[in-house]
């Protein structure tokens, strides 16, 4: 066991800004904590014999020895350690859901509170557990010293003489490129924007993330020989098997996410003022939408609706909020215990004014239709939405209670805007335009053994072939599919 162990029974809490500043503001919420403070909650850690928390890791760093170094103080060799499998620390550390993975099974936060000797007792006499060593925060604080205070200096990597397409740079693309890199592979990575990050860039907010954490996480893959080229759709300026037969690559990563919005298909969807969360956030994220000079356009909305429980919805409506909204509601058909956001999202969404309407579910978008569109400038813009009461059914076949209307309950709210967060799919582009590539019923890339796809030398992961998930498990098929890879150009050399 640690000798310095820091018997404390829960995590050192996480510096933010005041909700009633940061509702007003696209600076990031959380702060970050201290070398201090990183020293002390290091020591909460047991260093037990059999760690739960590396196989509860999608990328399988070595938690026990990363935060080992923490305790002692040395935050570089910690970095080290992260690096050896994880591309994107400063990423993870921020947005990866720690609670569910590492630190959900992490034995400290398994250990009953101690009081006067004894197990402490909540008001029903069931034990208080403590809570587990804050590892996405030490994680966070490792790259964040590393990105400030390292000498930088690149790596020296014997190439191999092999050349591989990475088409995408999300985080499994990324990942993917990493991995091949250190390998000696020459990597390109091939991204439809304008900017390489993928959903990093467009999909999670400056507030939660900021963009220039992910640009200094792509430089260092810059840094590794991994090439990028900005503005290419593959399926439309180059196809996959234009990729192999006329440039040479001989293994090729599809890490083109799920960026296909879905709809409600209800009455008034098409009005002005109806967006996707997708669109939304991308015009707000990559294109910086709130700034005065910013190139593209977005509605300063006044009463949001948002509808949806994922994290996106949070996004979303802490988004709005920072637009200058004066009231936004969040529309989950379920009930708070169903809410598929993490615990810290919604949370901070609360804090920050957020009205939660659960077990309600919109059934029509209201329209202004009064006049003309010469004599009415908001003629076709949103006006409101008719919402209908929910409750809870027997259980679907996701195992969570089904949501059942309650007739009579309809009620009707003033909006300006409504943004549809109800998830999202793979583009059919690679599919439509790549002979041989197979998908499933939801649109989503098949693949085999290794992440292969049904086509030879072509690879996949990530929400491309999961549906929309979180970035860690897309690091994780990203780590997969760079081993199969190597595998699959090793064994055709042999």
């Amino acid at each position: 066991m640690n000798p310095n162990y820091n018997k404390d029974p829960h995590k050192h809490p996480m510096p933010s800004q005041d909700p009633k500043v940061r509702a007003h503001n696209f600076d990031e919420v959380t702060l970050g904590y201290s070398a201090e403070t990183a020293i002390e909650e290091a020591k909460r850690c047991m260093d037990c014999n059999n760690p739960q928390c590396v196989p509860g890791c999608p990328v399988a760093i070595n938690i026990p020895g990363f935060v080992k170094e923490v305790a002692e103080g040395k935050f570089e060799e910690a970095y080290q350690i992260i690096s050896k499998t994880s591309a994107l620390p400063a990423v993870c550390g921020r947005v990866c859901p720690q609670e569910s993975q590492c630190e959900g099974r992490c034995l400290r936060g398994k250990m009953p509170v101690i009081e006067n000797g004894k197990p402490k007792l909540d008001e029903n006499g069931q034990r208080v557990m403590g809570e587990p060593v804050g590892i996405g925060r030490l994680e966070r604080f490792v790259a964040d010293y590393h990105r400030v205070y390292a000498k930088k200096s690149a790596p020296e990597i014997k190439k191999n003489g092999h050349k591989v397409a990475i088409v995408g740079s999300g985080p499994s693309g990324l990942t993917v490129a990493g991995d091949l890199a250190r390998l000696g592979y020459d990597v390109t990575v091939f991204e439809a924007l304008h900017v390489a990050g993928g959903v990093l860039m467009y999909g999670i907010p400056e507030f939660r993330l900021p963009k220039a954490i992910v640009q200094a996480e792509v430089s260092g893959l810059k840094d590794l020989g991994v090439k990028f080229m900005t503005n290419m759709v593959i399926g439309r300026v180059i196809s996959i098997d234009q990729l192999v037969e006329e440039y040479g690559f001989e293994a090729i990563f599809l890490g083109t996410g799920a960026g296909l919005p879905r709809f409600m298909g209800i009455p008034g969807e098409n009005a002005n003022g109806v967006y996707s969360a997708n669109e939304f956030l991308t015009r707000m994220n990559l294109m910086k939408a709130y700034q005065d000079d910013s190139d593209t356009p977005i509605q300063h909305p006044k009463k949001v609706m948002v509808v949806g429980g994922g994290n996106v919805a949070m996004d979303a409506c802490r988004s709005a909020l920072r637009l200058g909204a004066e009231h936004v509601y969040c529309v989950y058909r379920r009930s708070m215990a169903e809410l598929p956001a993490r615990r810290e999202e919604v949370e901070h969404a609360i804090e920050e004014g957020v009205d939660f309407q659960l077990l309600n579910n919109p059934v029509e978008i209201l329209v202004d239709t009064e006049g003309t569109p010469r004599t009415n400038p908001h003629y076709g813009f949103v006006k409101g939405a008719k919402i209908i009461k929910m409750e809870l059914g027997e259980p679907d076949a996701s195992g969570r209670r089904r949501p059942v209307e309650v007739p009579g309950s309809e009620y009707t709210l003033d909006l300006d805007c409504v943004i549809m967060s109800l998830g999202t799919s793979p583009n059919p582009l690679i599919k439509d335009t790549t002979p041989g590539i197979e998908v499933d019923k939801h649109g989503c890339l098949i693949v085999r053994e290794g992440n292969e796809t049904t086509k030879d030398g072509v690879f996949a992961g990530g929400d491309a072939v999961t549906g929309a998930a979180t970035v860690i498990l897309a690091m994780g098929a990203g780590k997969i599919a760079a081993k199969a890879m190597d595998e699959y150009i090793q064994g055709k050399k042999a």
